[in-house]
This record gives structure tokens, C-alpha cells and sequence, in this order.
């Protein structure tokens, strides 16, 4: 089998994905300051990652070294398995950031860990029984007039996948506005008890809108392509476009730890703690809530 370069670029992708969510994991479950709910999202998150980033590696070691049809679909289970579970955790990071703010006053309480272990096994499950659709007979590995895109799935499974991903963007698009809404109503309010000036109102909301703005912005041009093309395309058109447009979907589990774990101020003094000790590991944890995140 001769080498692919797109192949080798997305071997590549999935190995940066991995390092970089791998300190993320590593970092959040060594530290015991750790175990709130919005960090047990950013960890899920990061492990689903990492998974996808591992997943990549492998399907390129098995399609090379290990050919075999079996295989093939283990590695895409479990590619679709990480893939859905990192687009699901994103979706639970935007529901936790959303309740923090509307509940401001009752966030810090039981009810929000329960809530979370929830999610996180809506997530996982659901993420798992996607990836075991493949390999559960669900593929066009005997006909392959089914196939689509992303060989072995079928075309419907791909259109399934697709749709789902339009819900939950419509979701954290739908979220994301009325969070909006509610930093413009808190900026006004306290830019009227401290008799701020109307540019400090407009610079504070400005910035936190531009935050949302990257947030969504980012998952949007990284998913969006893939998403439409798996709608749009055909088995029979060139495999380059499929790899024009599934290796965007791949920087995504690059731009995510960036996004929601490293401007953690948290993360970063653990960071910087074990890379050159330039914090005491004893330094208090301010509280904070996933909007500040």
C-alpha cells in the first residue's frame, strides 16, 4: 500500500492532539484542587481528545502495518466514539457555563456535581453506542454502494452523525446568545451601582462577546466543512476532498485545550509549577466559576 500524505499529516495531527491533551489530563488528575464540576468537563473533554488524537495515530499504524478489515472498523468505532464524545463534552462545558450564570446563587451546591455525573454519562454513553455501530453491522464493508465518505460507514450512519452535530451546534449557538445576554444585563448592572462610565460598559461586554465569539467561532470553521460535505458528498467523488475537509475537524481537538484549559489561571500555575517551579504548589485556588473559564 503505497503512503499517503494526507494520511501521514493527520498521523501527525493526532500525535500533537495527544501531547497537548495529555498534560491536560495528566494535570487534572493529579491535582486534588481539581475536582469541581466545570474541571471534570475540561477533563472529559480532554480525554475525549486525547482519544481522537490516539485513534488517529493508530488507524494510520493498522492501515500501513496491520491491514485487515476487522481492524479498520475498531479504529473507526473508536474514532467516531472519540470525535462524538469531544463534540458532546463541548456541549456540557456550554450547558455548565450557561447554569453558572442563570444560577448564579445555587451553582455551588450538590445538585451541580449530580447534574454533572449525569452529562458526563449521557455523554459517554451515548458517544460509545455511535462507535459501536460499525462494528456492530452497521458498515458497507459488503455493499459498497452504501459506502460514504468515511469508509466503512454507511452514508446513512454518516448522515446520522451529521444531523446530531447540527443539533448540538444549534444548542451551544442557542446557549451562547443568551449567555450573551446575561454578561450585557450583568455589565450594565454593575457599570450602574459603581457609576462606570459607558465605555467601561461597552469595553467589558465587547470583550466578554468577543470571548463567546472565538468559542464558537473556532468549533464552527473546524466542524462545519466535514459536517456539510458528509451531507453533500458521494463515495464516488475524490478522496481529497474528503481530507480537505476532515483535517479542519482534527484542529479542533488542538484549538480545544487552548480554549478551555490552558487561559485556566488554575492550570497555568500548576503548569508553570512543574515545568520550572516558578509557583509554590501550596498557592491557593481562587474560586471560580466556568464562566471565568
Amino acid at each position: 500500500l503505497s503512503l499517503n500524505p494526507w494520511d501521514v499529516v493527520l498521523c501527525i495531527s493526532g500525535t500533537v492532539i495527544s501531547c497537548e491533551n495529555a498534560v491536560v489530563v495528566v494535570v487534572i488528575f493529579y491535582t486534588p484542587a481539581f475536582r469541581a464540576p466545570m474541571f471534570l468537563l475540561i477533563g472529559s473533554l480532554a480525554i475525549a481528545d486525547l482519544l481522537a488524537g490516539l485513534g488517529l495515530i493508530l488507524h494510520f499504524a493498522f492501515v500501513y502495518f496491520i491491514p485487515s478489515e476487522a481492524i479498520s472498523l475498531l479504529t473507526v468505532g473508536f474514532l467516531v466514539t472519540s470525535f462524538t464524545a469531544s463534540v458532546s463534552s463541548l456541549l456540557t462545558i456550554t450547558i455548565d457555563r450557561y447554569l453558572s450564570l442563570y444560577n448564579a446563587l445555587t451553582y455551588y451546591s450538590e445538585r451541580t456535581v449530580t447534574r454533572t455525573y449525569i452529562m458526563l454519562i449521557l455523554t459517554w454513553g451515548a458517544s460509545i453506542c455511535y462507535g459501536l455501530l460499525p462494528i456492530m453491522g452497521w458498515n458497507c464493508l459488503k455493499e459498497p454502494s452504501t459506502c460514504s465518505i468515511v469508509k466503512p460507514l454507511t452514508k446513512n450512519h454518516l448522515i446520522i452523525l451529521s444531523i446530531s452535530f447540527f443539533m448540538v451546534f444549534a444548542v451551544m449557538l442557542q446557549l451562547y446568545v443568551q449567555i450573551c445576554k446575561i454578561i450585557c444585563h450583568h455589565a450594565h448592572q454593575i457599570a450602574v451601582q459603581r457609576h462606570f462610565l459607558a465605555t467601561s460598559h461597552y469595553v467589558t461586554t465587547r470583550k466578554g462577546i468577543a470571548t463567546l465569539a472565538i468559542i464558537l467561532g473556532a468549533f464552527a470553521s473546524c466542524w462545519l466543512p466535514f459536517t456539510v460535505y458528509c451531507l453533500l458528498g458521494d463515495s464516488s467523488y475524490p478522496e481529497l476532498y474528503t481530507y480537505l475537509t476532515l483535517l479542519p475537524a482534527t484542529y479542533n481537538s488542538i484549538i480545544n485545550p487552548v480554549i478551555y484549559a490552558f487561559r485556566n489561571q488554575e492550570i497555568q500555575k500548576v503548569l508553570w509549577t512543574v515545568c520550572c517551579g516558578c509557583f509554590s504548589s501550596t498557592v491557593p485556588f481562587r474560586s471560580r466559576s466556568p464562566s471565568d473559564v
